[in-house]
């Protein structure tokens, strides 16, 4: 399609994602045409009808920009996101995080944006994507029906998942070398992941603490969902259903031994798969589970190998509608296959509410740059924006899952770091120092910060 074909910018939901793109795609000087389904047709976790309702929390995260959330905040303070800055501006006390009066922040959204001369706010729901224009799919992880299976027709491959279940990952240099080793079963291939290996009486204390540990509710609409989900039962389930359970499924320790040790042979094994192309993020295998957080950080660092274990993800089991974005997306969020189609928010496989955030900020600009006749644009991948889109974008096809932000998606510094907390600082100063060039890069454009 022609940019001269190009008429107008459909954003298709009004959560922080909707909300942000929705934004800069105006304030660009592009008309929008705005689409929220509530209060019309309802989803199952709202309560009201504003814009950018936070569901879940009324917390952005921790504030401070040498961490993860807190970076990614900066970064979007410094590009202009409207959503950032009216969580500041309606922020509460909440100690070192980001917190907001939910109805303030999301009434003011409301009315700054149905205020807004160039967006045409809609309260209607759409059930067919118009290809014809661009369009900014933001419709976070409870897509109404209609429209997903209008999105399955257009990607035509199987790419949601409608009930989530993500295990833990860990921060690979937690992990204790000296009880975990590398190993593959049988000695068969490239010994790829890390195990961690118990004996009898520990893995029997590890079984009576998950048959004990606290779980998180699920909502009544989740809760008729997971009974579909026997093929992917929570591990605090499978010690449930019997002493060996977990031993003969994601435990299983046959084949598989510490070449360091080799008269010894582990009674049952914990597996870690890495999770990105640097070995800093390590997934916990087949430890999808409904657990309390507290819990699991609890429970799970008395694996052996675990016991000092940062998690820079918790497991979860919910519903949940995402993309396979690794197939599917580029690093500008445009659709591979549909380049005037972008995608922002849950529905690409972050987690968060400024990840939500970012995305938005993302899509909406090359959205804006697609109507301008402009090349859409990355973000510097040692940003935590640029790092938490090529991670979606770039990940294992098969074993992707939503992914938060976090310094472990960050290309490693050209000089190690020992010290966390300088190590933190110095991701941060050039993620915003690269930042700030990349801005420079750009102020030939028209979509400069506002």
């Amino acid at each position: 399609m022609n940019n001269s074909e190009i008429k107008k910018v459909h954003v298709i939901g009004g959560g922080l994602a909707g909300t942000e793109a929705a934004w800069q795609i105006a304030q660009a000087g592009i008309p929008v045409i705005f689409y929220e389904m509530r209060p019309l047709h309802l989803s199952p976790a709202h309560h009201t009808e504003e814009l950018a309702e936070l569901v879940c929390s009324n917390s952005f995260g921790a504030m401070a920009s040498d961490r993860a959330t807190g970076l990614l905040q900066t970064e979007l303070r410094r590009l202009g996101s409207i959503i950032v800055q009216k969580a500041d501006y309606h922020a509460v006390p909440a100690g070192g995080a980001l917190a907001v009066d939910r109805a303030l922040f999301s009434k003011d959204l409301t009315q700054t944006l149905a205020n807004h001369p160039l967006i045409d706010f809609r309260r209607s729901e759409v059930t067919k994507i118009p290809l014809e224009d661009v369009v900014v799919l933001a419709t976070g992880p409870l897509t109404s029906n209609a429209l997903a299976e209008d999105l399955g027709r257009l990607t035509g491959k199987e790419y949601l998942s409608f009930f989530d279940a993500a295990s833990p990952i860990v921060v690979g240099e937690s992990i204790n070398r000296e009880i975990a080793f590398f190993a593959s079963r049988y000695d068969r291939g490239e010994a790829a992941y890390l195990n961690c290996p118990f004996t009898k009486e520990q893995y029997l204390h590890f079984q009576q603490e998950l048959k004990q540990a606290e779980q998180a509710e699920l909502k009544d609409f989740e809760r008729e969902t997971a009974k579909f989900f026997e093929g992917c039962l929570p591990i605090e389930e499978l010690a449930r259903r019997g002493e060996d359970t977990m031993r003969y499924g994601p435990l299983k320790p046959v084949g598989i031994w510490d070449t360091r040790y080799p008269s010894s042979r582990p009674y049952a094994v914990v597996q870690l798969r890495q999770e990105d192309k640097g070995g800093q993020l390590w997934n916990m295998v087949g430890f999808q589970t409904n657990l309390r957080w507290g819990e699991q950080k609890r429970v799970f660092r008395l694996v052996p190998g675990l016991e000092e274990a940062e998690f820079i993800r918790l497991g979860v089991m919910h519903r949940n509608t995402f993309l396979n974005s690794p197939e599917i997306l580029r690093t500008t969020l445009q659709f591979r296959q549909h380049p005037n189609l972008l995608a922002a928010g849950q529905i690409t496989g972050t987690e968060g509410y400024t990840a939500a955030a970012a995305g938005g900020m993302l899509a909406g600009m090359n959205a804006a740059r697609l109507m301008l006749g402009l090349e859409t644009v990355s973000l510097p991948i040692t940003t935590m924006m640029g790092s938490l889109f090529a991670f979606i974008s770039e990940a294992s096809v098969k074993h992707f899952q939503p992914m938060p932000p976090n310094f472990g998606i960050l290309p490693e510094l050209d000089t190690r770091i020992r010290s966390k907390i300088e190590r933190y600082g110095a991701y941060r100063d050039r993620a915003l120092a690269d930042l700030e060039n990349w801005q420079t890069q750009l102020k030939s454009s028209p979509l400069v910060v506002h």
